[in-house]
């Protein structure tokens, strides 16, 4: 027999799984490998999602995390010059000092996220980036080991946090983590949902992300309501894609248009279940975005799901110039998303059972270019949830300075964190199995420390 025909079948369904179709036709981006809708194997209330907040662009360190003891402040402001914090502005975002006396502040405007940290339920992962394995400055500089693929590129740097690989990579760490869980959900579709678009974070070997708007399921237009102003047409065109078909390829297409099409009632059907939340969002679009995430958990018996993976972003921090004035808007806009987004996951009863966490392409430079930063690597970021060990740091608080023992030049901080030892812990968390991990992160197996705590 000629199994031609498969193997190109089984081709294109590994590719055409690893991208979403973004805009109108967002639902197509469905589960193209046929996988079985499987009933919800664990036990009731036995629910877990974790959240990517994605920041676009390279946020920016250290205007985000700033030293606050008077010696380290002094230091940062010499280095920075006209992108300083003054150390009065950061007053009401101190965190308590270390037992080495240094001592940090959050930027100003995260002042909600201040008061998450002193509730114990915000921790910051201090110093985490793309790595292949452990490495010191001395072997960065030797070129010894293995780095990172196109350090300093934005397009590439999204995808090594994303998928451990650089672009053109066909699916992430969120969408490995679906693969393992989507059978023990009542209908796999659900599995990991995207609010923002597309993202390799999200496309798993076999789980494929389904793509949602800030105002629910994003309908095929023209069999969800009448179709020039004729029902007839609707059900006619309806009939039309939906049509079984010879041919494999339109075979496989006409399976994900009913798919898709199924997915959009349930999902709509879902969440107008619904009831409103005594939480105020605001109205950015990463706080819609985050609004629509916690509505999506809302409805999670309805959809049948016990584990789910989501996505939001928020863009805008490739900050080459302008940072002393765009930075606190943008750092305003994920305060208040974050924080408006736990107070919700707390009036559905899912605060212990819902982690967020925020990651971006990169860090930028310590050091100032006039108006902005420049491209760097290694990062602060926030770990965010009920079941977490807030109220404190994890891993090495890094020197203030340029060219010292912490970075490769400018302030561009080395890595003293992986972005795989932070999505190990997450997905321990989640209830991946230590032999299950380097399913979900080929190299792991790099390092000896696979659980950072954080839970």
């Amino acid at each position: 027999m000629n199994k031609l025909p498969e193997l190109q079948r089984r081709e294109f369904l590994r590719r055409a799984s690893a991208v979403g179709i973004a805009g109108t036709a967002a639902p197509w981006a469905l589960s193209l490998a046929g996988i079985g809708e499987a009933a919800a194997a664990t036990t009731p209330g036995d629910y877990k999602a974790l959240v990517c907040l994605f920041m676009y662009g390279g946020n920016d360190y250290g205007n985000t995390l700033v030293p606050y003891d008077a010696t380290n402040h002094a230091a940062y402001a010499g280095i920075r010059q006209a992108l300083t914090i003054p150390r009065d502005a950061l007053a009401a975002t101190a965190l308590p000092a270390g037992t080495d006396g240094r001592q940090m502040a959050l930027a100003p405007q995260l002042g909600k996220l201040k008061g998450l940290w002193d509730a114990g339920k915000l921790a910051v992962q201090l110093n985490v980036g793309t790595l292949v394995q452990p490495t010191t400055l001395a072997q960065y500089k030797a070129r010894s080991v293995p780095l990172p693929p196109k350090l300093f590129s934005h397009n590439d740097q999204q995808s090594v946090w994303q998928a451990s690989s650089p672009e053109g990579a066909t699916s992430g760490w969120g969408g490995r983590l679906g693969d393992l869980f989507m059978g023990g959900n009542g209908t796999s579709t659900f599995t990991c949902i995207n609010v923002s678009g597309n993202a390799v974070y999200m496309a798993g070997k076999q789980a494929v992300q389904y793509q949602v708007s800030t105002s629910g399921a994003v309908p095929i237009n023209g069999i969800t309501k009448s179709l020039y102003g004729s029902a007839a047409c609707s059900t006619a065109l309806r009939s039309l894609i939906t049509a079984d078909r010879a041919h494999w390829m339109e075979a496989e297409l006409t399976r994900v248009v009913k798919r898709s099409a199924d997915a959009q009632a349930t999902l709509s059907t879902a969440l107008a279940g619904v009831p409103a939340f005594g939480t105020t969002f605001e109205t950015t679009s990463l706080s819609t975005q985050l609004q629509m995430v916690a509505k999506l958990i809302a409805a999670r018996q309805a959809l049948g799901a016990t584990r789910q993976v989501y996505f939001v972003s928020i863009g805008g921090f490739d900050l080459h110039d302008l940072l002393a004035t765009q930075h606190p808007l943008l750092m305003t806009q994920v305060n208040d998303a974050m924080a408006s987004f736990y107070a919700a996951t707390v009036e559905l009863g899912v605060a212990d059972q819902v982690t967020t966490f925020t990651a971006s392409d990169f860090g930028r430079t310590l050091t100032s270019n006039g108006d902005g930063s420049d491209h760097g690597w290694g990062s602060h970021h926030f770990v965010m949830g009920g079941a977490v060990k807030g109220g404190r740091y994890y891993g090495a608080l890094p020197s203030v300075s340029v060219n010292g023992p912490d970075d490769v030049g400018q302030g561009r901080l080395l890595p003293t964190t992986s972005v795989d030892q932070l999505a190990a812990t997450l997905a321990t968390w989640m209830g991946v199995s230590a032999t299950d991990l380097p399913m979900v992160l080929p190299q792991i197996g790099n390092y000896s420390q696979k659980d950072l705590g954080y839970f």
